[in-house]
C-alpha cells in the first residue's frame, strides 16, 4: 500500500535495562503487545502506520515524571498521546521509543466559575469538560470537531468552529503545568487573566506538540452560554458570492460565532453521510451567540448581506436539537468526505490567509484542483481565513499521492504569498515541516532549533516534528 513518504530516522532497539526499569516501575500500565502499539502507531494523517516499542498508560503526574526521567537516562524516543486525532503526523513514533498514553490523567481539578476558569488534567476531554460545567452556565467553546483531550489541544494549538469569535486555545489557555525532558515540572503561571512576569512560557509550550515539554495540566477560560443562540444554512451561487458574504460581514463587525463554508463536493458528501436534504452548492454554516436582541440584529445584518451577495435558501435552526444536527452534520463532514470514494485516503491540508484574500486563495486552488481530476471537497472556519481542503487518493496509486502533495504545496506557497501561514489550525507535525522556513526565514526556524536544543538537549521529546535537529 502507498502512503505519504516517512522521513528516514534510525531507530534503536528498545534498551534490556529500560525495558525491566519499565515493566518495574509501571506494571501493567506498560504494554507491548502489538495491538496497542499499532493503536498508537497511526493517526488521521496518510502516512503509513509507525509503532512504537511500547505503550504506557499513566494515571498521575508523578508517572509522567518517573516515565520522563528513566527515558532521559537511556536518551530514548518519547511521544506524548492524547485522542489519536491529528492530521500531520504530530503522533507517529517515527524514531521508535515509548508513547505516553495521557488519556487516563481525566480528571477536572477545579471549575471557578466566579472567575471563569477551569483548571484540568491534559487527558479531559472538550465533551467531558462541557457536560462538567452543564450546570454553571458557562462553556469552553473551542471545538476542532474531533472529541480531542485538551492537552492534545493546547499542543497543538487547536482551533476550530468557534474560533472567529471565541479565538483558539493560544488565546484560551491561562497557564499549564508541563514535565520538561530532563524530568523537572514547571509551571508556567498562575490564574490571573494576564501577566508581564518574564518569558511567556505557556504560549511557548501551547501549540509546541509536545516536542518541548509534556502538558500534564492546564487552566482555561470558560464564557458563558449565550442567552440566545441562532444558526442558519444559507447556499450561494458560487464560492466567491459565499465569501464575499463572509469577508463584508466581518467587516461590518458582526460578532459571528460560527462561519463555516462547504463547497458543493462537501454538501454532496454531508448529504449522504448526514441524510441531510441541503441544496448541493456553496454553503455557509452560521451561528450567532448573544441577547435575543442581538442575535436578531446580527441575523438581519448578515441576511441582507448575504442576499445582496445572491445568497438564497435560508433555513434556520434555533432549537437545540436543530442546531445539535446542523453541527454534527458539519463536524462528520470528514468522513463524509471520505465516503465519496471508499478506499480512499485522505491528504489533508489546511491553510490560513488574510480575511480579504481568502476568496482569492480559494479561487485559485479550485482552479488548481480541477485538470487533476482529484475529488478534492473545500471545507473551513472562513470566518478567520482558514480552510481545509481533503484530496482523495487511492492508497494503491503513487502517482494520486505525488499529484497530491504537489498540489498541497502550491497551495501552502499560495497562502504564504498572500501573506499567510502553511497551517492555520493543523499545526506542523511532519507534513507541514518543508514549509516552515518559508513562512518564518532561515533566522526564525534557527530560533526554534535553538530552543528546542536547549530544552531537549538529548532530543527524546517527540523527536522528528516541528523542526529538525540539526
Amino acid at each position: 500500500m502507498s502512503a505519504l513518504s516517512l522521513p528516514e530516522v534510525s531507530r534503536r532497539p528498545l534498551p534490556a535495562e529500560l525495558l525491566a526499569a519499565l515493566q518495574t516501575r509501571f506494571g501493567a500500565q506498560f504494554v507491548t503487545s502489538h495491538a496497542q502499539r499499532l493503536a498508537h502507531g497511526r493517526d488521521e494523517s496518510a502516512y503509513p502506520d509507525t509503532l512504537p516499542d511500547g505503550v504506557v498508560y499513566a494515571t498521575t503526574g508523578k508517572e509522567v515524571v518517573d516515565l520522563v526521567k528513566l527515558c532521559a537516562d537511556f536518551a530514548y524516543p518519547l511521544v506524548a498521546w492524547g485522542a489519536g486525532t491529528s492530521l500531520e503526523g504530530h503522533l507517529l513514533p517515527i524514531a521508535g521509543g515509548i508513547t505516553l498514553d495521557l488519556s487516563q490523567l481525566n480528571q477536572i481539578l477545579a471549575i471557578h466559575p466566579e472567575d471563569m476558569t477551569a483548571t484540568v488534567q491534559a487527558g479531559v476531554t472538550r465533551e467531558a469538560l462541557n457536560a462538567a460545567l452543564a450546570h454553571t452556565g458557562l462553556f469552553f467553546p473551542i471545538d476542532p470537531g474531533a472529541n480531542a483531550t485538551l492537552g492534545g489541544m493546547a499542543s497543538t494549538r487547536a482551533s476550530g468552529t468557534n474560533a472567529v469569535r471565541y479565538g483558539t486555545m493560544r488565546d484560551n489557555v491561562v497557564n499549564v503545568t508541563a514535565v520538561l525532558a530532563n524530568g523537572e515540572v514547571v509551571q508556567t503561571g498562575q490564574r490571573a487573566r494576564k501577566s508581564s512576569a518574564g518569558y511567556d512560557l505557556t504560549r511557548l509550550l501551547v501549540g509546541a506538540e509536545g516536542t518541548l515539554g509534556i502538558i500534564t495540566e492546564l487552566t482555561v477560560k470558560l464564557y458563558p452560554q449565550p442567552e440566545a443562540i441562532s444558526a442558519a444554512v444559507v447556499r450561494f451561487p458560487s464560492v466567491s458570492a459565499a465569501i464575499a458574504t463572509v469577508i463584508q460581514t466581518i467587516q461590518l463587525g458582526v460578532p459571528v460565532a460560527r462561519c463555516e463554508l462547504l463547497d458543493q463536493l462537501t454538501i454532496e458528501a454531508v448529504n449522504a453521510h448526514s441524510q441531510t436534504t441541503l441544496e448541493p452548492a456553496p454553503t455557509l454554516f452560521l451561528e450567532f451567540h448573544g441577547s435575543p436582541a442581538g442575535v436578531a440584529e446580527q441575523v438581519a445584518q448578515v441576511q441582507a448581506v448575504a442576499q445582496e451577495a445572491g445568497g438564497a435558501d435560508f433555513q434556520w435552526a434555533t432549537r437545540p436539537e436543530d442546531r445539535s444536527k446542523l453541527w454534527k452534520a458539519r463536524h462528520h463532514a470528514y468522513f463524509a468526505c471520505l465516503q465519496l470514494r471508499p478506499g480512499a485516503r485522505a491528504i489533508t491540508t489546511d491553510v490560513c490567509v488574510p480575511i480579504s484574500r481568502l476568496g482569492e486563495c480559494i479561487e485559485a486552488t479550485l482552479a488548481d484542483v480541477g485538470p487533476s481530476g482529484l475529488m478534492a471537497p473545500i471545507l473551513g472556519h472562513v470566518g478567520d481565513g482558514n480552510f481545509h481542503m481533503l484530496m482523495l487518493v487511492d492508497p494503491a496509486q503513487p502517482a494520486e499521492y505525488s499529484l497530491a502533495e504537489a498540489i498541497s504545496a502550491r497551495l501552502v506557497e499560495r497562502a504564504l504569498a498572500l501573506e499567510g501561514t502553511c497551517t492555520g489550525e493543523h499545526g506542523v507535525g511532519l507534513h507541514k515541516m518543508p514549509y516552515l522556513e518559508a513562512e518564518v526565514g532561515s533566522a526564525g526556524l534557527a530560533a526554534m532549533r535553538a530552543i528546542k536544543h536547549a530544552l531537549d538537549p538529548k532530543n527524546i521529546l517527540n523527536p522528528g516534528k516541528i523542526v529538525s535537529w540539526a
